[in-house]
């Protein structure tokens, strides 16, 4: 078994989707999908940690291993935080944070989350990003993007354009600099508990406010966060009803192909 858990933070609510972890994809509810792509990483423990009873029953009817936490979380850290305190996990452990909403996420992509934190023992978090190659991606506020030391860790998570090409963009505006390459951020994270000890005492900060980026307030308080480079895509999340039809044909497809 490999030395480092997953924990899958799946919630009721959403504006969108409501009930989404329990949606049926390819006959099988999609927080069961994500449990069994947790699984396949050959972690010593996978846990759903949610604040709904409905979703409880579901994930224990499949054999998962469920925590229940408090109501009053604002976001998926701070209800692993709890699962941390709750199961007495040790400083140095390692946790990656599953999405319940990506069913289709690779394997390979878990691995290197967890790899950046069990390989450097001076990160506290760790996540992923992807080389940018569109000029729209690359001004696109609603693309995260993060620029890296040359040890891969974040220097800074913006949605404007950087680094910024001063003159490049003086020149050519809107079109992406090629001096340097741009990187997108995946909001797929990874932790060491210890630093989710920090995290629960830590106060919001101006720039996590200004950018509405919730990393920042980790870099503002001087915790490092490494980032693996990835290539490959990290597979089709749900947040709509298209979102939905989508996966489930490529599930579909999986299932046949296997």
């Amino acid at each position: 078994m490999k030395n480092y858990k997953i924990v899958i933070p799946a919630r009721y609510a959403s504006s969108r989707l409501p009930g989404k972890p329990l949606i049926e994809l390819a006959g099988k509810p999609m927080i069961q999908h994500v449990y069994e792509r947790a699984l396949e990483a050959g972690v010593d423990e996978v846990v759903v940690a949610t604040d709904d009873q409905r979703i409880a029953d579901v994930a224990c009817s499949f054999g998962a291993d469920v925590v229940m936490t408090s109501v009053d979380h604002e976001n998926g850290t701070e209800r692993i935080a709890e699962v941390a305190r709750l199961r007495g996990w040790e400083d140095h452990d390692v946790i990656v944070n599953l999405q319940g909403d990506e069913p289709l996420i690779p394997r390979e992509l878990i691995e290197k989350t967890a790899a950046s934190l069990l390989d450097r023992p001076e990160a506290g978090m760790s996540s992923l990003c992807t080389p940018i190659h569109d000029d729209h991606d690359a001004f696109d506020t609603n693309v995260v993007k993060v620029v890296l030391d040359r040890a891969g860790f974040a220097m800074y998570f913006s949605r404007a354009s950087i680094p910024w090409d001063r003159d490049g963009y003086k020149t050519n505006p809107g079109v992406m600099t090629t001096k340097l390459p741009l990187y997108r951020h995946l909001g797929m994270y990874g932790y060491r508990v210890s630093f989710l000890k920090q995290y629960t005492s830590m106060e919001p900060c101006a720039l996590e406010g200004a950018e509405s980026l919730e990393q920042l307030r980790a870099l503002w308080y001087g915790v490092r966060i490494h980032l693996s480079v990835i290539d490959q895509p990290p597979g089709h999340g749900i947040d709509t009803p298209d979102d939905v039809m989508r996966v489930e044909k490529l599930l579909a497809a999986m299932s046949v192909s296997q």
